[in-house]
Protein backbone atom coordinates (compact mmCIF):
# COMPACT_ATOMS: atom_id res chain seq x y z
CA UNK A 1 0.00 0.00 0.00
CA UNK A 2 1.34 3.42 -0.94
CA UNK A 3 1.24 6.38 1.52
CA UNK A 4 -1.74 7.75 -0.42
CA UNK A 5 -3.74 4.58 0.32
CA UNK A 6 -3.46 2.88 -3.08
CA UNK A 7 -2.70 -0.83 -3.34
CA UNK A 8 -0.25 -2.26 -5.87
CA UNK A 9 0.46 -5.86 -6.84
CA UNK A 10 3.83 -7.04 -8.14
CA UNK A 11 4.27 -10.21 -10.18
CA UNK A 12 7.70 -11.75 -10.82
CA UNK A 13 8.28 -14.24 -13.61
CA UNK A 14 11.14 -15.64 -15.68
CA UNK A 15 11.33 -15.94 -19.44
CA UNK A 16 13.87 -16.78 -22.11
CA UNK A 17 15.31 -13.53 -23.42
CA UNK A 18 16.51 -14.40 -26.91
CA UNK A 19 17.08 -10.87 -28.18
CA UNK A 20 20.26 -11.00 -30.31
CA UNK A 21 22.89 -8.40 -29.56
CA UNK A 22 23.41 -6.09 -32.49
CA UNK A 23 26.53 -4.30 -33.63
CA UNK A 24 25.98 -0.59 -32.86
CA UNK A 25 26.05 1.85 -35.75
CA UNK A 26 24.47 4.93 -34.20
CA UNK A 27 25.83 6.45 -30.98
CA UNK A 28 24.56 9.17 -28.65
CA UNK A 29 26.40 10.84 -25.79
CA UNK A 30 24.47 12.29 -22.84
CA UNK A 31 25.94 14.83 -20.44
CA UNK A 32 24.10 15.09 -17.13
CA UNK A 33 22.53 18.48 -16.47
CA UNK A 34 21.41 19.50 -12.99
CA UNK A 35 18.55 21.65 -14.29
CA UNK A 36 17.58 20.12 -17.61
CA UNK A 37 18.38 16.41 -17.05
CA UNK A 38 20.82 16.17 -19.97
CA UNK A 39 22.23 17.67 -23.14
CA UNK A 40 23.05 15.18 -25.90
CA UNK A 41 25.87 15.09 -28.43
CA UNK A 42 23.51 16.34 -31.15
CA UNK A 43 22.88 19.54 -29.21
CA UNK A 44 19.40 18.59 -27.98
CA UNK A 45 18.19 19.12 -24.42
CA UNK A 46 15.61 17.16 -22.47
CA UNK A 47 13.61 20.28 -21.53
CA UNK A 48 12.78 18.65 -18.23
CA UNK A 49 9.86 20.47 -16.49
CA UNK A 50 11.34 20.09 -12.97
CA UNK A 51 8.12 18.83 -11.45
CA UNK A 52 9.22 18.98 -7.81
CA UNK A 53 10.20 22.63 -8.11
CA UNK A 54 6.88 23.32 -9.81
CA UNK A 55 4.90 21.89 -6.88
CA UNK A 56 7.36 22.75 -4.11
CA UNK A 57 5.49 25.72 -2.64
CA UNK A 58 2.19 23.87 -2.50
CA UNK A 59 3.90 20.83 -0.97
CA UNK A 60 5.48 23.00 1.71
CA UNK A 61 2.15 24.69 2.44
CA UNK A 62 0.26 21.41 2.83
CA UNK A 63 3.09 19.86 4.85
CA UNK A 64 3.01 22.87 7.18
CA UNK A 65 -0.72 22.37 7.74
CA UNK A 66 -0.09 18.73 8.57
CA UNK A 67 2.61 19.59 11.13
CA UNK A 68 0.17 21.84 13.02
CA UNK A 69 -2.46 19.11 13.44
CA UNK A 70 -2.73 16.57 16.20
CA UNK A 71 -1.02 13.40 15.03
CA UNK A 72 -3.45 10.50 14.70
CA UNK A 73 -6.59 12.66 14.56
CA UNK A 74 -9.15 12.37 11.75
CA UNK A 75 -8.14 15.72 10.24
CA UNK A 76 -4.46 14.78 10.50
CA UNK A 77 -5.10 11.56 8.57
CA UNK A 78 -7.01 13.42 5.84
CA UNK A 79 -4.21 15.96 5.50
CA UNK A 80 -1.56 13.21 5.52
CA UNK A 81 -3.26 11.51 2.58
CA UNK A 82 -3.52 14.86 0.77
CA UNK A 83 0.23 15.42 1.15
CA UNK A 84 0.96 11.86 0.06
CA UNK A 85 -1.15 12.28 -3.07
CA UNK A 86 0.75 15.45 -3.99
CA UNK A 87 4.08 13.62 -3.68
CA UNK A 88 2.64 10.75 -5.69
CA UNK A 89 1.50 13.13 -8.43
CA UNK A 90 4.99 14.62 -8.73
CA UNK A 91 6.55 11.15 -8.84
CA UNK A 92 4.13 9.96 -11.53
CA UNK A 93 4.73 13.04 -13.69
CA UNK A 94 8.48 12.54 -13.41
CA UNK A 95 8.27 8.83 -14.25
CA UNK A 96 6.01 9.43 -17.25
CA UNK A 97 8.39 12.05 -18.66
CA UNK A 98 11.46 9.84 -18.16
CA UNK A 99 9.75 6.85 -19.78
CA UNK A 100 8.84 8.87 -22.87
CA UNK A 101 12.28 10.49 -23.24
CA UNK A 102 14.13 7.20 -22.79
CA UNK A 103 11.87 5.49 -25.35
CA UNK A 104 12.55 8.21 -27.93
CA UNK A 105 16.30 7.80 -27.49
CA UNK A 106 16.28 3.99 -27.56
CA UNK A 107 14.22 3.93 -30.74
CA UNK A 108 16.67 6.29 -32.48
CA UNK A 109 20.10 4.99 -31.36
CA UNK A 110 21.93 1.67 -31.01
CA UNK A 111 24.27 2.74 -28.23
CA UNK A 112 23.91 5.42 -25.54
CA UNK A 113 26.99 6.66 -23.68
CA UNK A 114 26.79 8.30 -20.25
CA UNK A 115 29.10 9.14 -17.34
CA UNK A 116 29.10 6.74 -14.39
CA UNK A 117 28.02 9.31 -11.79
CA UNK A 118 27.43 8.77 -8.07
CA UNK A 119 24.31 10.87 -7.60
CA UNK A 120 24.12 10.45 -3.82
CA UNK A 121 27.66 11.72 -3.37
CA UNK A 122 27.03 14.56 -5.80
CA UNK A 123 23.91 15.63 -3.92
CA UNK A 124 25.79 15.73 -0.61
CA UNK A 125 29.05 17.31 -1.75
CA UNK A 126 27.55 19.99 -4.00
CA UNK A 127 24.44 20.65 -1.86
CA UNK A 128 22.19 19.93 -4.84
CA UNK A 129 19.95 17.45 -3.04
CA UNK A 130 16.61 18.81 -4.27
CA UNK A 131 17.81 19.27 -7.85
CA UNK A 132 19.31 15.78 -8.03
CA UNK A 133 16.13 14.27 -6.58
CA UNK A 134 13.94 16.30 -8.91
CA UNK A 135 15.49 15.37 -12.25
CA UNK A 136 15.59 11.63 -11.55
CA UNK A 137 18.81 10.89 -13.48
CA UNK A 138 19.23 7.51 -11.79
CA UNK A 139 15.72 6.44 -12.76
CA UNK A 140 16.25 7.74 -16.29
CA UNK A 141 19.42 5.69 -16.81
CA UNK A 142 17.67 2.60 -15.41
CA UNK A 143 14.91 3.04 -17.99
CA UNK A 144 17.47 3.52 -20.75
CA UNK A 145 19.37 0.39 -19.74
CA UNK A 146 16.49 -2.09 -19.81
CA UNK A 147 14.89 -0.57 -22.90
CA UNK A 148 18.19 -0.80 -24.77
CA UNK A 149 18.79 -4.37 -23.63
CA UNK A 150 15.31 -5.41 -24.77
CA UNK A 151 16.38 -4.45 -28.31
CA UNK A 152 19.88 -5.92 -28.16
CA UNK A 153 21.41 -2.45 -27.78
CA UNK A 154 23.93 -1.10 -25.27
CA UNK A 155 24.31 1.45 -22.51
CA UNK A 156 27.98 2.36 -22.01
CA UNK A 157 29.09 4.02 -18.78
CA UNK A 158 32.17 6.23 -19.03
CA UNK A 159 34.53 6.55 -16.05
CA UNK A 160 33.38 9.46 -13.88
CA UNK A 161 36.95 10.81 -13.84
CA UNK A 162 37.07 11.07 -17.63
CA UNK A 163 37.67 14.83 -18.36
CA UNK A 164 34.73 15.23 -20.72
CA UNK A 165 34.13 18.91 -19.86
CA UNK A 166 37.81 19.89 -19.87
CA UNK A 167 38.77 18.34 -23.21
CA UNK A 168 38.29 20.13 -26.52
CA UNK A 169 36.17 17.85 -28.69
CA UNK A 170 37.89 19.22 -31.82
CA UNK A 171 41.61 18.96 -31.08
CA UNK A 172 41.82 17.12 -27.74
CA UNK A 173 43.42 19.97 -25.78
CA UNK A 174 42.73 19.80 -22.02
CA UNK A 175 41.80 23.16 -20.56
CA UNK A 176 42.29 23.22 -16.74
CA UNK A 177 40.27 26.44 -16.44
CA UNK A 178 37.05 24.54 -17.21
CA UNK A 179 37.15 22.85 -13.79
CA UNK A 180 35.11 25.87 -12.69
CA UNK A 181 31.49 24.67 -12.97
CA UNK A 182 30.35 28.26 -13.49
CA UNK A 183 32.10 28.40 -16.86
CA UNK A 184 29.34 27.45 -19.28
CA UNK A 185 31.20 28.40 -22.49
CA UNK A 186 34.87 28.49 -23.38
CA UNK A 187 37.30 28.93 -26.27
CA UNK A 188 40.02 26.38 -26.88
CA UNK A 189 43.46 28.07 -26.55
CA UNK A 190 44.89 25.53 -29.01
CA UNK A 191 42.50 25.42 -31.99
CA UNK A 192 40.33 28.48 -31.11
CA UNK A 193 37.11 26.45 -31.24
CA UNK A 194 34.22 27.85 -29.22
CA UNK A 195 32.45 25.36 -26.96
CA UNK A 196 29.21 25.09 -25.08
CA UNK A 197 30.34 23.25 -21.93
CA UNK A 198 27.57 20.63 -21.88
CA UNK A 199 27.52 20.00 -25.63
CA UNK A 200 31.30 19.62 -25.71
CA UNK A 201 31.13 17.14 -22.82
CA UNK A 202 28.39 15.11 -24.52
CA UNK A 203 30.43 14.89 -27.74
CA UNK A 204 33.46 13.68 -25.77
CA UNK A 205 31.35 11.13 -23.88
CA UNK A 206 30.06 9.75 -27.19
CA UNK A 207 33.61 9.58 -28.60
CA UNK A 208 34.88 7.72 -25.52
CA UNK A 209 31.94 5.33 -25.67
CA UNK A 210 32.64 4.60 -29.33
CA UNK A 211 36.29 3.97 -28.49
CA UNK A 212 35.31 1.45 -25.81
CA UNK A 213 32.85 -0.37 -28.08
CA UNK A 214 35.35 -0.57 -30.94
CA UNK A 215 38.07 -1.80 -28.57
CA UNK A 216 36.00 -4.73 -27.31
CA UNK A 217 33.78 -7.03 -29.42
CA UNK A 218 30.06 -7.00 -28.68
CA UNK A 219 30.11 -10.65 -27.58
CA UNK A 220 32.98 -10.16 -25.10
CA UNK A 221 32.13 -9.34 -21.48
CA UNK A 222 34.30 -6.62 -19.96
CA UNK A 223 34.15 -4.60 -16.70
CA UNK A 224 32.50 -1.68 -18.49
CA UNK A 225 29.76 -3.93 -19.87
CA UNK A 226 26.38 -3.10 -18.27
CA UNK A 227 24.30 -5.75 -19.98
CA UNK A 228 23.73 -7.88 -16.88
Amino acid sequence: MSPSGKYHASILFEYENQVPERKPHTFLGLDFSMNGLYKDSEGNEADYPRYYRKWEKKLEREQRKLSHMQKGSRNWEKQRIKVAKLHEKVANQRKDFLHKRSREIVNAYDCVCIEDLDMKTMARSLHFGKSVHDNGWGMFTTFLKYKLEDQGKQLIRIDKWYPSSQTCSVCGYKNPETKDLGMREWDCPNCKSHHDRDLNAAINIRAEGMRIVLAYPVNKKEPWDTRG
